[in-house]
């Protein structure tokens, strides 16, 4: 399908691994040039490379921390004016709530919530006087399901979809959308160290907790990061105007509600 986006501007936020990276990857792959973001130089380069390589479209690198305000100054410095925004940050730390003290609770909330809403803040008048805009934000399937552990990342997360959904509604009518898409369990570096994290706790290993946890899933496996590349990508895309305000769960099916 051409996505009718070719030629368009993204910024990925957290893009130089994971389910970032993968979704800047299937960005490119629709012909949009693409602004990629981390903290880490030589990791930020390669992801970069990559994909400039597969694609052949403008790759724009920016090393920054977004949770500062120096780093989402040079992040729209380097893109002023995006037709997408895709909006990710690594979650806080596996923690029960009983150990979460201020200054982590501040932070998680930094990262997951006032992070990405600046950020949207800043590039929606430009999309609405441009009349097309398409912002992701990347959550998780724990705002629906919370998981214990997670608390900071579902508060946070579940605090940035209510702050949306409202916004969501004032500005579709320029064409402008906001969605989110919450990943389950998917081949990334976070479900690795929480399988080394349960391995630890468990005496088992990594791999066995990684199995677990995939025969726990309907679908019976983990995630490919790839398929949650494309589900942003379409997402964004000229054909999905008409769905805004909308939480897709893409876990396999591990949620057991009809809603």
């Amino acid at each position: 399908m051409d996505l009718g986006i070719a030629g368009r501007t993204a910024i990925v936020c957290a893009s130089s691994a994971g389910l970032g990276r993968a979704c800047a990857t299937e960005l490119a792959r629709a012909g949009v040039h693409v602004v990629v973001n981390g903290r880490d130089a030589a990791k930020l380069a390669a992801t970069a490379a990559v994909i400039r390589a597969e694609t052949g479209v403008t790759v724009t690198e920016v090393v920054a921390d977004l949770s500062t305000e120096a780093g989402r100054a040079a992040l729209l410095a380097a893109c002023p004016a995006p037709d997408i925004l895709v909006n990710n940050n690594g979650g806080p730390p596996v923690r029960p709530y009983t150990e979460l003290e201020a200054d982590g609770i501040r932070a998680g909330l930094e990262a997951n919530f006032v992070t990405p809403a600046l950020l949207l803040q800043a590039v929606l008048p430009g999309m609405v006087e441009r009349g097309f805009g398409r912002v992701i934000n990347i959550t998780s399937g724990s705002v629906k399901m919370p998981l214990p552990g997670l608390d900071l990342s579902s508060g946070a997360r579940a605090g940035l979809t209510g702050f949306v959904a409202g916004i969501a509604r004032q500005v579709a009518g320029a064409n402008v959308t906001i969605n989110a898409l919450l990943p389950g369990s998917f081949d990334t570096a976070r479900i690795a160290s929480m399988s080394e994290a349960a391995a630890a706790k468990n005496g088992t290993t990594p791999e066995a907790e990684k199995a677990k946890r995939a025969e726990a899933i309907p679908a019976k496996r983990i995630g490919d990061p790839a398929e949650f590349g494309a589900a942003c990508a379409f997402l964004c895309s000229a054909q999905a105007g008409f769905i805004t305000g909308q939480s897709l769960l893409i876990d396999g099916g591990a949620f057991p509600g009809i809603l």
